[in-house]
């Protein structure tokens, strides 16, 4: 089976994998066409080009500078790693850094995250990957079935890209909301706190959502550039669809200050439990203790090698041990009353 992303796998004289498509009068047109066409291609009125370059050399970069004529700094952010998501305007193109989000359950948390920078000029619209964390394959098929839309141009390639995006946050943002609910309900499970298991969990939560956070809450900036009114890309047809992928970042945005919350409350709650374990035990010891000491006294009294009344009697022994087992039964009753045994 021919898959979307091989389709468009196009040769090229970088040394990194290169994948196009090309667009004019909204139709896809071409795709897999070498890099080395692209001039020939912009050079047509209403053309409009997407190339994805994975894990570029500075090199592989140079192609970029001599076809788009990118800024040098947009270049430089898109080879070094961890940028911070954001959206920078030059005078003849745009540059997005952000982050794609990927649920694995590995061993390292419940999330993964993959870097990605991506130049937005009036003609075309540039990816670079910077891990293959970032898969072509569904954002493929979003624009595929976006297709309509396609006489928008490069607004119509960036929308769906940073709904991609956004669609993948949202559901990370879900499977830790699940997360938490798990660890709700381990919250009051004796075998999970004596493994250790809930802590284990919320630490690994706690990462996860810091990771995601990092991702997320610079897109809120990024996409209220985009609808901006008068900006490049929310036109009147593609408007409505950049607020609605606003308006899901807003969501992924309370929702991780929700969790943030809920995460607070369980590690709260979890150490108000282990201090409240802490004084039962204290109680018991305290209790047995009590107990103990009485029977220290009431032997110690009676095991004296001095003479006092009953020594060396049946009835002192009579009367020791029942004074023993009355104080330690009403001791007994007594912390049992109180909860404390």
């Amino acid at each position: 089976m021919t898959h979307a992303a091989d389709t468009c796998r196009a040769p090229s004289p970088t040394g990194c994998a290169a994948h196009t498509r090309l667009y004019r009068g909204g139709q896809l047109v071409a795709a897999g066409f070498p890099v080395a066409e692209i001039s020939d291609h912009l050079a047509v009125p209403g053309s409009v080009i997407w190339l994805d370059l994975l894990q570029p050399s500075a090199q592989d970069m140079e192609v970029l500078v001599e076809e788009f004529g990118l800024h040098p700094l947009a270049i430089e952010d898109a080879l070094h790693e961890h940028q911070r998501a954001k959206l920078d305007r030059y005078s003849d193109h745009d540059f997005l850094a952000a982050y794609a989000v990927r649920v694995c359950d590995g061993a390292e948390g419940l999330l993964e995250t993959g870097e990605l920078a991506a130049f937005l000029t009036p003609q075309a619209l540039v990816t670079v990957r910077k891990t293959e964390l970032v898969d072509l394959e569904p954002l493929l098929q979003r624009w595929d079935a976006a297709s309509p839309l396609a006489h928008s141009g490069v607004a119509y390639l960036a929308h769906g890209l940073l709904d991609h995006l956004v669609d993948g946050h949202a559901l990370a943002v879900e499977r830790l909301d699940d997360e938490a609910d798990d660890l709700e309900d381990l919250l009051f499970d004796e075998d999970a706190q004596r493994t250790g298991e809930l802590q284990r969990r919320s630490f690994s939560l706690r990462k996860d959502l810091t990771r995601l956070r990092r991702a997320v809450l610079p897109m809120r900036e990024v996409v209220a550039v985009v609808v901006r009114p008068g900006g490049p890309f929310a036109d009147e047809q593609m408007g409505p669809y950049f607020r609605d992928v606003d308006d899901h970042v807003q969501r992924a945005v309370e929702a991780i200050d929700g969790l943030r919350d809920v995460l607070g409350t369980l590690l709260d709650t979890n150490l108000t439990l282990a201090s409240n374990r802490l004084n039962e035990t204290v109680f018991r010891l305290t209790a047995w203790a009590a107990i103990l000491a009485v029977t220290t006294a009431v032997t110690g009294y009676f095991g004296q090698n001095i003479p006092f009344p009953g020594s060396q009697q049946q009835g002192g022994f009579v009367a020791s041990t029942v004074i023993l087992v009355l104080s330690v039964g009403g001791l007994y009753l007594f912390f049992k009353r109180k909860r404390w045994l």
